[in-house]
């Protein structure tokens, strides 16, 4: 199948590899000439066939005017996917807007961070069904072998309402993995902490990724002593607590979790956010601040 791809940064450009191994047909553009297949996102719909799809993997801040762009060179029968880290609540105004010119919007929350393109992508879709049928062979690609890692999770913005609660479990987990980490690095008893997280790796019942990851930073700096406590946030963990608020739902973890990282930048020793800072850096290559 044939694909435009913008935005060929930490995930885009996995993605496009991972496609481009599956068989598929990808055309990517980013602004970035040194990675890009076409010079301009013109150029990107010109080397397409009709029916088109393309596919936006670029930050929050410049999505609606990225997809404004793509709607002024395609047209009636094109669809636009928006796989970023988007708010759930501007795409139903996106595809309402983009139906007008009769092209297609799906949402797509993507999970796998750097280690996508070998492992495959968790992904959680918002849409019609009609779109995505049209797209399963891209999703198939993507995603992980076996029946887990894809879901169409109900219409336009379900998909990133998924990947906004997804993100903020992710934040509690990988808290509360920190704070267990601190407390051991705490206590007079336990002289090998990597080697208790290591020990967790196999035939516990908290035994996850983000243990093999902790362990793996663990590995590279056995007391985080290069890293920061001082941890950013994108968004997505606000989102999920500002969708508490509206529901008056209770997130006592997550909660708490975002306003430790807001904590950690008034408190440059903590512990347990130098774990959560290792963790983003592992699972997303996102940027740390070092001592």
């Amino acid at each position: 199948m044939q694909l435009g791809l913008v935005g060929l940064g930490r995930m885009g450009g996995n993605m496009r590899e991972r496609l481009r191994a599956a068989g598929h047909d990808v055309v990517g553009f980013d602004h970035n000439a040194q990675l890009s297949d076409v010079p301009t996102i013109a150029g990107l719909a010109e080397k397409l066939d009709s029916p088109r799809v393309v596919w936006v993997m670029v930050p929050a801040g410049v999505t609606d005017a990225t997809i404004d762009s793509l709607a002024e060179v395609l047209g009636e029968g094109d669809i636009i996917i928006d796989g970023g880290n988007s708010r759930f609540s501007d795409d139903a105004p996106r595809a309402e807007r983009l139906n007008e010119l009769g092209i297609g919007y799906l949402d797509v929350g993507v999970s796998g961070g750097v280690w996508g393109r070998q492992n495959g992508y968790g992904l959680m879709v918002g849409g019609s069904q009609e779109h995505v049928d049209r797209l399963m062979p891209i999703f198939n690609a993507l995603k992980p072998e076996g029946e887990f890692g894809f879901v169409h999770a109900g219409p336009v913005g379900a998909g990133h309402y998924s990947k906004m609660v997804h993100n903020g479990i992710e934040y509690g987990l990988m808290h509360a993995y920190a704070e267990g980490y601190e407390l051991m690095t705490a206590s007079e008893l336990v002289t090998n902490v990597p080697g208790v997280i290591k020990s967790w790796r196999e035939g516990t019942v908290v035994r996850s990724w983000l243990l093999d990851l902790l362990d793996r930073a663990l590995d590279e700096d056995p007391e985080l002593a290069d890293l920061s406590a001082y941890t950013e946030d994108t968004g997505e963990g606000r989102w999920t607590v500002d969708e508490a608020v509206r529901l008056a739902v209770p997130l006592n973890v997550i909660t708490a979790s975002l306003f430790a990282r807001f904590n950690s930048r008034q408190d440059d020793d903590s512990p347990a956010m130098k774990a959560v800072s290792a963790l983003r850096q592992q699972f997303g290559g996102h940027a740390v601040h070092k001592r």
